[in-house]
């Protein structure tokens, strides 16, 4: 029998942080993990986007507890504040889904100078994570989603010598590598949380194709360009639902049977209901996986290590 929201187990006293949470696949991961009682974090760049979301995920939800947190993926100093401000709360959390992204955009460099892309989709979900683990140590059973493409088939490993691609930038082949960098960080994340034997798991999760104003945003960020153009119309003619494209995130997310390391996907590739999936061996060479965390750590200037943090976690 396929799973559906229905079988999202009752979330109570959790608390999910959510990506990218005011539109597409992150609100409707919001919406569905409110009514199962979750505490639900929506971080987003936009915050008049956002406080409408709250606003009417409200009216749907009455009893819904959810709050608006700034943060923009493509800044380091938004996402230092996020973090800070969580952890001075000392708040606990259970689920982080790193949802948000930009797709097929003409070069652009974030206020960091990352490669727009790279430095969003990864490098900003790099960079959040890596500040809150210590909140998500104190979870209950806690998980990391990061969410992924097909794409990232076309999109090939970081040049560590070039990781904002300043030759030869291609928006879909940047965007295909911003996502094969997803997956990769998801899966060494987990191999670390597993060898630190930490209370966190790391799990990937994509959509499929999707209908979401990702593409639109594409068309936009692109200058309309053709390509961008004619991906928007192919997903609105063709595409799941955002609702559809969430359920591999959520499932993820929620599953009880879902363990630290697994992709969660369409059926079909790229259409049907969420199912696991096996990652490819190109995907997760381990010196590729090494590599692109110590690029990561380079670029951000953040050291993320699991097991010492799972130690001081475990002294309290």
């Amino acid at each position: 029998m396929a799973w559906t929201t229905a079988n999202i187990p009752d979330q109570s006293g959790r608390v999910a942080v959510v990506t990218g949470a005011n539109g597409g696949l992150g609100l409707e991961t919001a919406r569905e993990l409110a009514p199962k009682g979750a505490h639900v974090v929506l971080a987003a760049r936009n915050q008049d986007k956002a406080e409408t979301t709250r606003r009417d995920l409200l009216t749907e939800i009455p009893n819904a507890s959810l709050e608006v947190r700034r943060l923009d993926l493509a800044s380091l100093e938004s996402i230092h504040e996020l973090a800070a401000d969580v952890l001075g709360d000392q708040v606990a959390i259970d689920l982080l889904v790193n949802n948000a992204g930009v797709m097929g955009t003409s070069r652009r460099e974030t206020a960091d100078g990352f490669e727009l892309q790279f430095g969003t989709n990864h490098l900003g979900h790099f960079a959040l994570t890596a500040l809150l683990i210590p909140a998500l140590l104190r979870g209950s059973a806690a998980r990391v989603v990061t969410v992924t493409s097909t794409a990232r088939h076309f999109g090939g490993p970081v040049d560590s010598n070039d990781p904002h691609l300043q030759s030869n930038y291609d928006p879909w082949r940047a965007y295909g590598r911003s996502k094969m960098a997803n997956l990769q960080f998801a899966v060494e994340l987990n191999h670390r949380l597993e060898n630190a034997r930490a209370s966190v798991a790391s799990l990937v999760a994509h959509p499929g194709f999707s209908r979401t104003d990702l593409q639109a945003q594409s068309v936009r960020a692109s200058e309309g360009g053709a390509s961008q153009r004619f991906f928007h119309a192919m997903v609105g003619r063709f595409g799941m639902t955002a609702r559809d494209g969430a359920l591999p995130q959520l499932r993820a997310a929620t599953d009880p049977a879902a363990r630290g390391g697994e992709l969660y996907a369409p059926r079909w590739v790229n259409f049907g209901p969420p199912v696991r999936r096996p990652i490819s061996e190109r995907s997760k060479k381990p010196g590729a996986l090494r590599s692109l965390w110590d690029i990561s750590e380079r670029e951000t200037r953040i050291g993320l290590d699991i097991g010492a943090l799972t130690q001081k976690a475990r002294k309290g």
